[in-house]
């Protein structure tokens, strides 16, 4: 086995890459979510997210795929390592003994911009498993002691977001190298309901009100929210949901992670994947929520308004989605990252997994020092919101 580094998605050839199993559907390993993802400017040298995938082959047949990145800074990863960072500049390096080390670039195994677990590597079918993953962890090892070459030295690895299978085979195949963080997000589990209603009977008669009242409020500032999903999708409203996703942006005085040519591109690579909530106000579209699915999972993604409606964003990004999931038939729904405000609104706490490689032994032993502390307190946050569900104990 041989591992190839590949600078952008289009160097490996469509049918070798429709080989790789699918993992299920998940979409943000499809080819045409990555592809686009380049093709449209939004990850590249300049955004500061450099595509370096990997891959892994045997003669001429590719067995696997690990899309990953060169980062030059830490945003729009939802890891936050931010203060690894800072901290990296004051540890002196083992062989000079200088100190002021960047952190960047580092190499990221991660899907840009997208905080929800799943497969982080493709492989196809049949191969040894562990003599792939063996094959990849040497070949990241070299990247990160390739000093001497400009840019070519990284200061570390992180894998972010893994789903449990591959985060166990990883770890059994680099157990003395790489460093497990945890955190949690708040996921909405289907328990068989037949519908919404069914849902809010498991609610205690608290919170199944003030969901009911959520609802009404939104009716009742006559906005009216319609899904749409598949070839439904237009370009016209992919550009109109621009408008609004870049609207949360601005309003913070940024600039938007994604551009309008990936919305609309994305729409004719894989609209399969795509489900799209408008919300209308007197004739106008006025805000909308872009979500994605695959076999048993629904992800809410993206989200941006024109007007500022009490309770819209619970609507189009939280009811409506477990509406959905309920007539597909899917069996979770993750709506991002964040919240506390999900607990009361039949979210429950997940615990969430990244994976580090520091090759500087003084640094890897403080993070991982600090890791067993944050662990702690992660696991102490997630049981706290669990006593706050709003299921009746029965």
């Amino acid at each position: 086995m041989i591992c190839r580094w590949h600078a952008s998605i289009c160097e490996l050839p469509t049918t070798s890459w429709q080989q790789l199993d699918s993992s299920g559907g998940y979409p943000f390993l499809r080819r045409e979510f990555l592809e686009t993802l380049e093709t449209s400017g939004c990850v590249s040298r300049a955004t500061g997210w450099e595509p370096w995938h990997a891959s892994v082959w045997e003669g001429d047949q590719l067995l696997a795929v690990m899309p990953s990145y060169r980062k030059y800074h830490s945003r729009g990863e939802y890891v936050f390592d931010f203060q690894w960072a800072e901290a990296y500049r004051h540890f002196p390096d083992p062989m000079t003994g200088l100190r002021g080390r960047d952190y960047y670039p580092k190499l990221l195994t991660a899907v840009p911009f997208t905080p929800a677990s799943g497969p982080r590597l493709l492989m196809a079918k049949g191969v040894e498993v562990q003599a792939v993953l063996k094959c990849l962890l040497e070949a990241i090892q070299q990247q990160l002691t390739a000093i001497g070459e400009p840019g070519a030295s990284l200061s570390s690895w992180h894998l972010l977001f893994p789903d449990q299978q591959q985060l166990a085979s990883l770890q059994a195949t680099w157990p003395e190298t790489l460093l497990e963080r945890h955190g949690c997000q708040f996921h909405w589990f289907n328990r068989g309901y037949e519908d919404f209603d069914a849902f809010l009977a498991a609610m205690t008669s608290k919170r199944r009100k003030e969901i009911r009242r959520e609802r009404r409020k939104v009716e009742a500032q006559e906005l009216t929210l319609e899904r749409f999903s598949g070839a439904a999708i237009t370009q016209q409203m992919l550009r109109q949901f621009f408008g609004f996703y870049q609207m949360t942006y601005h309003l913070r005085g940024q600039h938007p992670y994604l551009t309008e040519e990936f919305f609309v591109e994305l729409l004719k690579g894989m609209s399969d994947s795509l489900m799209l909530v408008l919300a209308e106000y007197q004739g106008q579209k006025v805000a909308g929520a872009l979500f994605f699915e695959d076999a048993t999972t629904l992800y809410g993604r993206y989200w941006g308004a024109l007007v500022d409606a009490d309770c819209l964003h619970f609507e189009a990004c939280y009811y409506q989605g477990i509406e959905y999931a309920i007539e597909r038939g899917l069996q979770r729904f993750d709506p991002g990252t964040q919240g506390e405000h999900k607990i009361p609104r039949g979210f429950e706490p997940v615990m969430t997994h990244s994976l580090h490689a520091l090759p500087d032994p003084g640094f890897a032993a403080a993070v991982k020092e600090f890791l067993g502390r944050e662990r702690l307190a992660v696991a102490d946050y997630a049981e706290q919101a669990r006593q706050l569900l709003p299921f009746r104990k029965s």
